[in-house]
């Protein structure tokens, strides 16, 4: 019988293998379906279906559905909550340089009001060393140069980024030095007309009007509102909000009102009220600041002489 099966055409063997194997996967079909068996469907949508959930957010994802019982729903939701908060620690950032650290503060965007808990937070990177530029002003210097120069490299890099850091960042997490010291820092900064963009800066938070006085002041000198801004690292607004206050404030006060009345008035408290026209008569002004408060007196004066009209 081989030596007749070996006898056969080519064409004859393939046509019995091909009947002979379909016979086999038709056996092996009902088999399957009669004993209540399951079959492997190797389709290429279920294949990439099946690698595409070897990853870790499947993991995380089915570890939240079967562990905490949430809906497939919540557990997608509570794993882009991760992603938008977590991600830019997982991602090796190669970016950042010798001496320099990733470092969360506080968003520019918060309003005073917010608390910490509830304010945003947003990731800077810092440099911590600047290298041979920090060793020079420590040798010519000395320690305190070096402190109130890396003081003022954080905090503009901070703000550069978006952020704000606060004394107690400096203190506790960045410097690892008393907030008295650094206090006894900013005022040093302060004589030399450096103001940083800290967040009690810019956000005009705790008890010093401080910025106030020096936005004034560069203003009476004859300073442009975007000159000031960028130098005191405030906006355009801000800027236009407080000399409109403090011209507001000088020209009560010409006409007579006490303090607590221009504060009602301006909208702020009489303490600063007393601050702006203290300002007004002790510090030096442009010319052309000067005519301009004066024709502004002038013109608050005209309104109150002039009757007015009544209809007849």
């Amino acid at each position: 019988m081989l030596l007749a099966t070996l006898n056969q055409p080519a064409d004859s063997l393939r046509k019995e293998g091909g009947a002979r194997l379909e016979g086999a996967v038709c056996c092996a079909i009902s088999h399957s379906l009669t004993s209540g068996g399951t079959l492997i469907n190797n389709t290429t949508t279920q294949l990439w279906d099946r690698l595409s959930k070897k990853n870790l957010q499947q993991q995380l994802t089915q570890a939240l559905i079967t562990g905490l019982n949430c809906s497939p729903f919540e557990a997608k939701a509570i794993l882009e909550t991760v992603h938008q908060i977590y991600q830019p620690y997982l991602d090796v950032d190669e970016s950042v340089g010798v001496g320099q650290i990733r470092f969360l503060c506080l968003g520019i965007e918060n309003s005073p009001g917010t608390s910490i808990g509830e304010s945003s937070m947003v990731l800077v990177r810092l440099t911590l060393d600047g290298g041979t530029q920090d060793l020079q002003i420590r040798k010519e210097k000395g320690i305190s140069a070096l402190r109130q120069y890396r003081l003022q490299r954080l905090a503009h890099q901070a703000y550069q980024q978006g952020g704000l850091l606060t004394l107690e960042d400096l203190a506790y997490r960045l410097l690892n030095c008393g907030q008295r010291t650094l206090v006894r820092d900013l005022a040093t900064l302060k004589s030399q007309g450096v103001v940083l963009p800290l967040r009690s800066t810019i956000k005009d938070m705790g008890r010093s009007i401080s910025h106030r006085s020096s936005i004034i002041r560069q203003w009476l000198a004859g300073k442009e509102y975007t000159q000031i801004a960028r130098d005191s690292y405030h906006s355009v607004d801000s800027v236009a909000n407080y000399v409109n206050k403090f011209t507001r404030c000088v020209s009560l006060a010409q006409e007579g009102f006490d303090v607590h009345t221009i504060g009602f008035l301006v909208g702020i408290s009489p303490k600063l009220a007393a601050h702006y026209f203290k300002l007004y008569e002790q510090l030096p002004a442009s010319d052309h600041r000067k005519k301009w408060l004066q024709q502004l007196a002038e013109t608050t004066n005209q309104n109150q002489i002039q009757p007015k009209k009544t209809n007849r």
